[in-house]
């Protein structure tokens, strides 16, 4: 052999130790990040199944079993707390507030990206700028919405007002997505003798797929964790949510249910990851390209 060809083959084995040594300080911060990131729902697995004397000792470790586990706790919530009933709430008023918000959103954020009007840039800045504004602001003046349609104490009471905050931001993601898409394909479909709205549901929509389910996941979540208007518009029991209800029934004072508590965010967060998980790259690509396409 040559010298370049030593040469050669002895940079190119520096250059794939190199590599190699990146792929693997890569791959272990990606194993570390995930450890932190799931070290709080391992934590409230594990104290889910504590017993008091485990839980409370400030000797044991509080990721390990260091007394049997139990499922007490777990039972406690599901059979001694109208949990269930809370869950079946939230998932109705989730399920209808993603519903209204699809059905507002998507022909506002058409109109918006497509008919170009003078005010269509700022129409949808003015819609996007509601969404800054505090719940805290507002709950006060939708109070009296509310009452004055007669829904205080009702599941409906959520489905009017939620919309307040999910509109305005999916409006704002679908706007920018809606323009990533070429008016061309609109055009030859109604060339082709569809309407506006037959070749906006045939060729436009399946195109934005991906920005539905971002409007859907985004929309689903900020309504099951919303604190502040279910609070202040449902007082009744038996129609609260769970971000309102299991305080309310595993908090007593200053008596806290701590592993029923923990049970509770990890029945509720499973759900929710999955649903995260299912539709991650549709739901990323949908917030990116109606972040850079607006």
């Amino acid at each position: 052999m040559t010298t370049a060809s030593v040469e050669n083959a002895r940079l190119r084995k520096k250059y794939a130790r190199r590599h190699a040594a990146s792929r693997v300080g890569v791959y272990g911060a990606a194993v570390v990040a995930a450890l932190v990131c799931a070290m709080p729902f391992l934590w409230s697995l594990v104290s889910a199944f504590k017993q008091n004397r485990d839980l409370y000792n400030p000797n044991s470790n509080p990721f390990l079993f260091n007394e049997p586990a139990t499922s007490d706790h777990v039972r406690y919530l599901l059979v001694d707390t109208p949990f269930l009933t809370f869950v079946w709430n939230t998932l109705l008023v989730a399920l209808a507030v993603v519903a209204l918000t699809l059905v507002l959103s998507l022909p506002a954020a058409y109109s918006l990206a497509r008919l170009n009007r003078p005010w269509g840039t700022p129409m949808g800045i003015a819609i996007f700028l509601v969404y800054l504004v505090p719940p805290s602001l507002l709950f006060l003046s939708l109070t009296r919405v509310v009452v004055g349609l007669g829904l205080d104490d009702s599941l409906w009471s959520m489905v009017v007002v939620y919309p307040t905050i999910t509109v305005p931001v999916s409006v704002w993601l679908l706007i920018g997505f809606l323009r990533a898409v070429p008016k061309d394909v609109e055009e030859q479909a109604m060339v082709d003798g569809y309407s506006r709205l037959g070749a906006f549901a045939r060729t436009v929509l399946p195109l934005v797929f991906p920005g539905i389910v971002a409007v859907v996941v985004f929309t689903f979540t900020l309504t099951a964790s919303e604190f502040v208007y279910a609070l202040a518009f449902v007082s009744a029991s038996p129609k609260m949510v769970v971000s309102t209800g299991v305080p309310t029934q595993l908090i007593r004072g200053d008596v806290f249910f701590w592993q029923s508590l923990q049970a509770s965010t990890v029945i509720m967060a499973v759900p929710i990851a999955l649903l995260f998980n299912l539709f991650l790259d549709r739901f990323v690509t949908g917030f990116t390209m109606g972040a850079v396409k607006t």
